[in-house]
């Protein structure tokens, strides 16, 4: 034994010391192999969301058109000389005319009227020989320009539908938020106040507050803020209800952290989906709201407009003039339309579970 253990320490001081060079050490390009979806893993939630939101093409098409009408809405009104208040009666319910579709037989200007002894068209712009007049979507019977109304109309009614929506959020979220958080008596309260609140139809709120206060812009906004900010509040508290006792939750109370700041701070960007899909949801209702306020004659004073005021008149004038009522219709079909597709999109996007379905 004792002469195997000198062989092999000799052997082991004479066998030579490897030295090792640079080429022993090459990074492995091992990409392929392991086969990680980088585009994928980089893609933070709102980014995924995003790319969700426009591989879907109804909310694609609703976003354009809300853009569109959004645009014709701020300049539409400024794109010729009439404005929304002027009247002329010497230019009275005069038919939609074109200057680049007049020759075509199309937008010219005539119009069927129908009578007891028949049908009879008629073109009052030959009639009273207005061959430099040009009305894009016509006249109504005091001679105010229906393009500039509509987009004018089109204007306050988005105002209105989307500062109510604004501020029926901010008022939902929050007293639902906090009647979810604390629960208890808290909760209780607070729930009984909603359902006295919910129990009170809400036309009838709106309408005895038109009738009280003066009728306005402002006054709109302040009777759809006080009606439609119920359906929000209940989506806040339960969202509330399920992620106040997660560990994040946990771990920044025990860290010290107040009850406000875990609402709105922890809790609040966690249920920021849900709130802006039902925001996209609430505007057309509030659109809807204002034009009926307006059909019925309790909206918008004269001589502003609004989308509802302009179909009221429409309306009046339906049998003899149907084309007042078209160009406002479409505007109001349009937006509640494409604002019901994009908060269908929203919903779908911002919705993890989505995913697989």
């Amino acid at each position: 034994m004792a002469r195997k253990a000198k062989a092999a320490a000799a052997a082991a001081v004479e066998a030579p010391v490897y030295v090792p060079v640079d080429s022993d050490f090459v990074l492995k390009d091992n990409a392929d192999s392991i086969a990680i979806d980088e585009n994928f893993a980089s893609q933070s939630f709102w980014k995924d969301a995003l790319i969700r939101f426009f591989h879907k093409t109804s909310a694609v098409v609703g976003l354009v058109l809300i853009v569109l009408i959004t645009i014709f809405a701020i300049v539409g009104p400024g794109m010729n000389k009439y404005s929304y208040s002027d009247q002329n009666l010497t230019q009275k319910n005069l038919a939609p005319r074109v200057a680049a579709f007049e020759n075509s037989g199309i937008l010219d200007g005539s119009e069927t009227i129908h009578t007891s002894s028949g049908d009879k068209k008629i073109n009052y712009y030959k009639e009273y020989k207005l061959d430099d007049v040009y009305y894009w979507f016509g006249s109504d019977n005091f001679g105010r320009d229906i393009w500039t109304r509509t987009w004018q109309g089109a204007r306050v009614s988005l105002i209105i539908a989307v500062a109510a929506a604004i501020i029926d959020m901010v008022i939902g979220m929050s007293y639902g938020l906090i009647s979810g958080y604390f629960g208890g008596r808290v909760d209780m309260v607070m729930q009984r106040i909603l359902e006295v609140c919910n129990g009170i139809p809400r036309l009838v709120i709106v309408t005895l507050l038109l009738l009280i206060l003066k009728p306005g812009m402002g006054t709109i906004i302040f009777a759809l803020m006080l009606t439609e900010w119920v359906s929000m509040s209940r989506i806040a508290r339960a969202e509330m209800l399920k992620l106040k006792e997660m560990e994040f939750v946990l771990a920044s109370r025990t860290l010290g952290a107040g009850s406000f700041f875990i609402i709105f701070k922890e809790i609040l960007p966690n249920i920021i989906g849900p709130i802006i899909t039902q925001v996209m949801f609430s505007i057309p209702t509030a659109i809807f709201t204002e034009a009926f306020l307006s059909f019925v004659g309790l909206g918008i004073p004269v001589p502003q407009c609004s989308l509802g005021s302009l179909i009221s008149l429409g309306f009046n004038a339906l049998t003899t003039h149907s084309y007042q009522i078209v160009p406002p219709l479409i505007v109001m079909a349009l937006l509640m339309l494409s604002f019901n597709l994009v908060g269908d999109g929203l919903r779908e996007a911002l919705d993890p579970k989505m995913k697989e379905m």
